[in-house]
């Protein structure tokens, strides 16, 4: 699945989050990388995030 640009900043920031308050680590990450924003997107470009994206496909219009 594509994600859109807001549907990306909102999976990697919660993700960073949750880093960020002790959640494990999904995958290697390098001593060196202590920042949880780059494990997060580290993650998320291995698709090893476990976030999924709910869209609403039928959109009433108001008054229908």
């Amino acid at each position: 699945m594509r994600y859109t640009r807001f549907e990306k900043a909102r999976i990697v920031g919660a993700r960073a989050l949750q880093i960020a308050m002790g959640a494990p680590v999904l995958i290697k990450v390098p001593k060196d990388v202590v920042d949880p924003v780059k494990i997060a997107m580290m993650e998320f470009e291995k698709n090893a995030i476990p976030i999924t994206v709910r869209r609403k496909t039928d959109i009433k219009l108001r008054g229908s």
